[in-house]
Protein backbone atom coordinates (compact mmCIF):
# COMPACT_ATOMS: atom_id res chain seq x y z
CA UNK A 1 0.00 0.00 0.00
CA UNK A 2 1.41 3.40 -0.91
CA UNK A 3 2.32 5.57 2.02
CA UNK A 4 -0.35 8.91 2.41
CA UNK A 5 3.25 11.11 1.70
CA UNK A 6 4.56 9.20 -1.16
CA UNK A 7 0.35 9.97 -2.81
CA UNK A 8 -0.30 13.67 -2.13
CA UNK A 9 3.79 14.32 -3.65
CA UNK A 10 2.77 12.33 -6.57
CA UNK A 11 -0.29 14.45 -6.72
CA UNK A 12 2.18 17.62 -6.28
CA UNK A 13 4.25 16.61 -8.87
CA UNK A 14 1.49 16.28 -11.88
CA UNK A 15 1.56 20.40 -11.95
CA UNK A 16 5.21 20.29 -11.70
CA UNK A 17 5.25 20.87 -15.54
CA UNK A 18 3.02 23.52 -16.23
CA UNK A 19 4.50 25.46 -12.98
CA UNK A 20 7.74 25.09 -14.65
CA UNK A 21 6.21 26.75 -17.69
CA UNK A 22 4.60 29.19 -15.77
CA UNK A 23 7.62 30.22 -14.20
CA UNK A 24 9.32 30.97 -17.16
CA UNK A 25 7.08 33.30 -18.52
CA UNK A 26 7.44 35.33 -15.72
CA UNK A 27 11.18 35.02 -15.70
CA UNK A 28 11.10 36.58 -18.48
CA UNK A 29 9.81 39.54 -17.87
CA UNK A 30 12.55 40.33 -15.77
CA UNK A 31 14.46 42.19 -18.26
CA UNK A 32 11.70 44.53 -19.15
CA UNK A 33 11.17 45.57 -15.21
CA UNK A 34 14.82 46.46 -15.08
CA UNK A 35 14.61 48.58 -18.19
CA UNK A 36 12.16 50.55 -16.84
CA UNK A 37 13.23 50.83 -13.67
CA UNK A 38 14.54 54.59 -12.86
CA UNK A 39 17.58 52.76 -10.68
CA UNK A 40 20.62 50.80 -11.82
CA UNK A 41 20.33 47.73 -13.06
CA UNK A 42 22.19 45.39 -10.15
CA UNK A 43 20.16 48.47 -8.10
CA UNK A 44 17.11 46.29 -9.72
CA UNK A 45 18.42 43.15 -8.99
CA UNK A 46 18.62 43.98 -5.16
CA UNK A 47 15.33 45.46 -4.92
CA UNK A 48 13.94 42.47 -6.72
CA UNK A 49 15.02 40.47 -3.75
CA UNK A 50 14.24 42.41 -1.00
CA UNK A 51 11.02 43.99 -1.61
CA UNK A 52 10.77 40.15 -1.61
CA UNK A 53 12.05 38.89 1.56
CA UNK A 54 8.76 39.80 3.44
CA UNK A 55 6.28 37.85 1.16
CA UNK A 56 8.48 34.93 1.41
CA UNK A 57 9.39 34.98 4.94
CA UNK A 58 5.57 34.36 5.22
CA UNK A 59 4.95 32.20 2.17
CA UNK A 60 8.16 29.71 4.11
CA UNK A 61 6.17 30.31 7.86
CA UNK A 62 2.63 28.73 6.40
CA UNK A 63 3.87 26.17 3.64
CA UNK A 64 4.79 22.55 4.17
CA UNK A 65 7.73 21.63 6.07
CA UNK A 66 7.76 24.16 8.53
CA UNK A 67 7.41 22.61 11.56
CA UNK A 68 11.24 20.46 10.52
CA UNK A 69 13.76 21.67 11.58
CA UNK A 70 16.43 22.12 8.89
CA UNK A 71 19.87 20.17 9.15
CA UNK A 72 22.91 22.99 9.53
CA UNK A 73 24.20 21.54 6.45
CA UNK A 74 21.08 22.13 4.31
CA UNK A 75 20.97 25.14 6.11
CA UNK A 76 24.70 26.36 4.96
CA UNK A 77 24.27 24.76 1.22
CA UNK A 78 21.25 27.12 0.87
CA UNK A 79 22.97 30.45 1.91
CA UNK A 80 25.84 29.53 -0.23
CA UNK A 81 23.37 29.19 -2.83
CA UNK A 82 22.13 32.44 -2.13
CA UNK A 83 25.41 34.13 -2.39
CA UNK A 84 25.78 32.18 -5.55
CA UNK A 85 22.27 34.16 -7.19
CA UNK A 86 23.91 37.38 -5.98
CA UNK A 87 26.56 36.49 -7.82
CA UNK A 88 24.61 35.90 -11.10
CA UNK A 89 22.38 38.63 -11.02
CA UNK A 90 25.03 41.22 -10.37
CA UNK A 91 27.31 39.71 -13.40
CA UNK A 92 24.50 39.47 -15.45
CA UNK A 93 23.54 43.00 -15.26
CA UNK A 94 26.72 44.56 -14.96
CA UNK A 95 26.98 42.60 -18.24
CA UNK A 96 23.90 43.47 -19.90
CA UNK A 97 24.73 47.43 -20.17
CA UNK A 98 28.92 46.08 -21.84
CA UNK A 99 27.54 43.83 -24.54
CA UNK A 100 24.48 43.32 -26.48
CA UNK A 101 21.28 42.49 -25.25
CA UNK A 102 21.47 38.54 -27.39
CA UNK A 103 24.76 38.24 -26.44
CA UNK A 104 23.81 38.92 -22.73
CA UNK A 105 20.70 36.21 -23.80
CA UNK A 106 22.91 34.30 -25.30
CA UNK A 107 25.52 33.56 -22.83
CA UNK A 108 23.76 34.30 -19.43
CA UNK A 109 21.55 30.77 -20.89
CA UNK A 110 24.74 28.57 -20.89
CA UNK A 111 23.69 27.88 -17.33
CA UNK A 112 20.40 26.20 -19.01
CA UNK A 113 23.16 23.65 -21.20
CA UNK A 114 25.43 22.79 -17.94
CA UNK A 115 22.20 22.36 -15.78
CA UNK A 116 20.65 19.57 -18.52
CA UNK A 117 24.34 17.93 -19.03
CA UNK A 118 24.33 17.85 -15.00
CA UNK A 119 21.32 16.03 -14.98
CA UNK A 120 22.95 13.51 -17.31
CA UNK A 121 25.93 13.27 -15.20
CA UNK A 122 23.53 12.86 -12.10
CA UNK A 123 21.61 9.97 -13.82
CA UNK A 124 24.82 8.15 -14.71
CA UNK A 125 23.45 7.61 -18.48
CA UNK A 126 23.99 8.75 -21.75
CA UNK A 127 21.09 10.46 -23.02
CA UNK A 128 18.41 8.56 -25.01
CA UNK A 129 17.40 9.53 -28.84
CA UNK A 130 14.37 11.31 -27.66
CA UNK A 131 16.75 13.22 -25.24
CA UNK A 132 19.70 14.25 -27.40
CA UNK A 133 17.18 14.99 -29.87
CA UNK A 134 14.85 17.81 -27.65
CA UNK A 135 18.28 19.02 -26.47
CA UNK A 136 19.69 19.18 -30.35
CA UNK A 137 16.40 21.17 -30.98
CA UNK A 138 17.21 23.38 -28.46
CA UNK A 139 20.46 24.54 -28.90
CA UNK A 140 19.56 25.15 -32.81
CA UNK A 141 16.19 27.15 -31.52
CA UNK A 142 18.53 29.48 -29.23
CA UNK A 143 21.31 30.02 -32.15
CA UNK A 144 18.38 30.54 -34.63
CA UNK A 145 16.71 32.82 -32.32
CA UNK A 146 19.66 35.31 -31.30
CA UNK A 147 21.75 34.64 -34.78
CA UNK A 148 20.58 37.67 -36.28
CA UNK A 149 21.41 40.18 -33.37
CA UNK A 150 24.63 38.16 -32.03
CA UNK A 151 27.88 39.71 -32.27
CA UNK A 152 31.39 39.02 -31.77
CA UNK A 153 33.39 41.82 -30.98
CA UNK A 154 36.53 43.19 -28.90
CA UNK A 155 34.21 46.56 -27.95
CA UNK A 156 31.45 43.28 -26.44
CA UNK A 157 34.32 41.31 -24.73
CA UNK A 158 33.81 42.61 -21.25
CA UNK A 159 29.65 42.31 -21.21
CA UNK A 160 30.26 38.83 -22.94
CA UNK A 161 32.71 38.10 -20.05
CA UNK A 162 30.64 38.95 -17.03
CA UNK A 163 27.46 36.98 -19.14
CA UNK A 164 29.53 33.75 -19.24
CA UNK A 165 30.39 34.11 -15.39
CA UNK A 166 26.64 34.83 -14.59
CA UNK A 167 25.28 31.82 -16.48
CA UNK A 168 28.16 29.87 -14.58
CA UNK A 169 27.03 31.53 -11.07
CA UNK A 170 23.45 30.77 -11.65
CA UNK A 171 24.09 27.02 -12.30
CA UNK A 172 25.81 26.52 -9.23
CA UNK A 173 22.54 28.40 -7.79
CA UNK A 174 20.30 25.69 -9.58
CA UNK A 175 22.47 22.67 -8.78
CA UNK A 176 22.21 23.63 -5.06
CA UNK A 177 18.30 24.12 -5.13
CA UNK A 178 18.12 21.03 -7.01
CA UNK A 179 19.66 19.14 -3.78
CA UNK A 180 17.75 21.30 -0.97
CA UNK A 181 14.78 20.81 -2.39
CA UNK A 182 15.33 17.12 -1.61
CA UNK A 183 15.10 17.80 1.96
CA UNK A 184 13.20 21.36 2.50
CA UNK A 185 9.91 22.69 0.80
CA UNK A 186 10.13 25.30 -1.94
CA UNK A 187 9.25 28.32 0.29
CA UNK A 188 12.18 27.59 2.61
CA UNK A 189 14.20 26.84 0.01
CA UNK A 190 13.77 30.58 -1.67
CA UNK A 191 13.40 32.40 1.23
CA UNK A 192 16.21 31.52 2.72
CA UNK A 193 18.36 31.96 -0.77
CA UNK A 194 16.60 35.17 -1.19
CA UNK A 195 17.44 36.67 2.02
CA UNK A 196 20.91 35.88 1.70
CA UNK A 197 21.14 37.12 -1.60
CA UNK A 198 19.84 40.70 -1.08
CA UNK A 199 22.44 42.07 1.13
CA UNK A 200 25.49 41.29 -1.33
CA UNK A 201 23.55 42.77 -3.97
CA UNK A 202 22.65 45.88 -2.61
CA UNK A 203 26.90 46.10 -1.67
CA UNK A 204 27.51 45.60 -5.30
CA UNK A 205 25.18 48.53 -6.86
CA UNK A 206 26.65 51.09 -3.40
CA UNK A 207 30.13 49.72 -4.86
CA UNK A 208 28.98 50.75 -8.65
CA UNK A 209 28.01 53.53 -7.82
CA UNK A 210 24.53 53.23 -9.25
CA UNK A 211 21.13 55.21 -7.99
CA UNK A 212 19.42 52.88 -5.47
CA UNK A 213 16.52 54.87 -4.51
CA UNK A 214 13.83 54.74 -7.19
CA UNK A 215 11.61 57.22 -7.13
CA UNK A 216 8.97 55.03 -9.22
CA UNK A 217 8.70 51.73 -7.37
CA UNK A 218 5.96 50.34 -9.71
CA UNK A 219 8.59 48.38 -11.97
CA UNK A 220 10.50 47.20 -8.86
CA UNK A 221 7.35 46.05 -7.13
CA UNK A 222 6.18 44.25 -10.54
CA UNK A 223 9.87 42.82 -11.18
CA UNK A 224 9.89 41.63 -7.26
CA UNK A 225 6.36 39.93 -7.80
CA UNK A 226 7.08 38.64 -11.20
CA UNK A 227 10.37 37.50 -11.23
CA UNK A 228 11.13 36.35 -7.37
CA UNK A 229 8.18 35.62 -5.40
CA UNK A 230 5.69 33.83 -9.07
CA UNK A 231 9.01 33.00 -11.33
CA UNK A 232 11.17 31.94 -8.63
CA UNK A 233 8.85 30.43 -6.16
CA UNK A 234 7.06 28.44 -9.47
CA UNK A 235 10.82 26.75 -10.39
CA UNK A 236 12.02 25.97 -7.54
CA UNK A 237 8.41 24.13 -6.53
CA UNK A 238 8.96 22.22 -9.89
CA UNK A 239 12.97 21.07 -9.49
CA UNK A 240 11.52 19.33 -6.54
CA UNK A 241 9.69 16.90 -9.09
CA UNK A 242 11.49 17.33 -12.65
CA UNK A 243 14.74 16.37 -13.71
CA UNK A 244 17.35 18.81 -14.15
CA UNK A 245 17.35 17.52 -17.53
CA UNK A 246 13.92 18.86 -18.46
CA UNK A 247 14.38 21.90 -16.15
CA UNK A 248 17.61 22.92 -17.91
CA UNK A 249 15.43 22.67 -21.61
CA UNK A 250 12.79 24.37 -20.30
CA UNK A 251 14.80 27.47 -19.27
CA UNK A 252 15.58 28.38 -22.78
CA UNK A 253 11.78 29.48 -23.52
CA UNK A 254 12.89 32.52 -21.87
CA UNK A 255 14.76 34.17 -24.36
CA UNK A 256 11.42 33.24 -26.73
CA UNK A 257 9.23 35.46 -24.56
CA UNK A 258 11.52 37.81 -23.85
CA UNK A 259 12.13 38.32 -27.52
CA UNK A 260 8.12 38.69 -27.98
CA UNK A 261 7.91 41.22 -25.23
CA UNK A 262 10.59 43.72 -27.36
CA UNK A 263 8.42 43.19 -30.05
CA UNK A 264 4.56 43.92 -28.38
CA UNK A 265 6.61 46.84 -26.10
CA UNK A 266 9.23 48.34 -28.11
CA UNK A 267 8.22 47.58 -31.46
CA UNK A 268 11.19 44.94 -32.03
CA UNK A 269 10.21 43.10 -34.86
CA UNK A 270 10.42 39.23 -35.04
CA UNK A 271 11.91 37.37 -38.17
CA UNK A 272 10.77 34.14 -39.78
CA UNK A 273 14.24 32.86 -38.37
CA UNK A 274 13.36 34.12 -34.89
CA UNK A 275 9.44 32.33 -34.88
CA UNK A 276 11.53 29.31 -36.43
CA UNK A 277 13.79 29.35 -33.45
CA UNK A 278 11.10 29.65 -31.14
CA UNK A 279 9.19 26.88 -32.65
CA UNK A 280 12.18 24.58 -32.47
CA UNK A 281 12.54 25.35 -28.68
CA UNK A 282 8.76 24.60 -28.25
CA UNK A 283 9.09 21.04 -30.16
CA UNK A 284 12.11 20.47 -27.33
CA UNK A 285 10.29 20.63 -24.73
CA UNK A 286 6.85 18.33 -25.95
CA UNK A 287 9.94 15.78 -26.85
CA UNK A 288 11.52 15.60 -24.01
CA UNK A 289 9.19 15.26 -22.03
CA UNK A 290 7.96 11.85 -23.86
CA UNK A 291 10.25 9.52 -22.09
CA UNK A 292 9.17 10.49 -18.71
CA UNK A 293 5.65 9.59 -19.68
CA UNK A 294 6.29 6.49 -21.11
CA UNK A 295 8.52 5.55 -18.20
CA UNK A 296 5.22 6.09 -16.15
CA UNK A 297 2.92 4.04 -18.64
CA UNK A 298 4.96 1.14 -18.51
Amino acid sequence: MPHPTDSSASRAGRHAFAALIVANLFLALGPWMVRLADVGPVAAGFWRLALAVPLLLVLAWHGPGRRARPEWGIVVMVILGGLFFAADLAAWHYGILRTKLANATLFGNSSSFLFALYGFIMMRTLPKAMQAGAFALAVVGTALMLGNSYELSPRHFAGDLFAILAGFFYFLYLVVIDRARKRLGPMQVLALATTTAALPMLLFALALGETVMPENWAPLVFLSISSQVIGQGLLVYAMGHLSPVIVGIALLTQPAVTALIGWLAYDERLSATDLFGALLICVALVLIRLPARESKAE
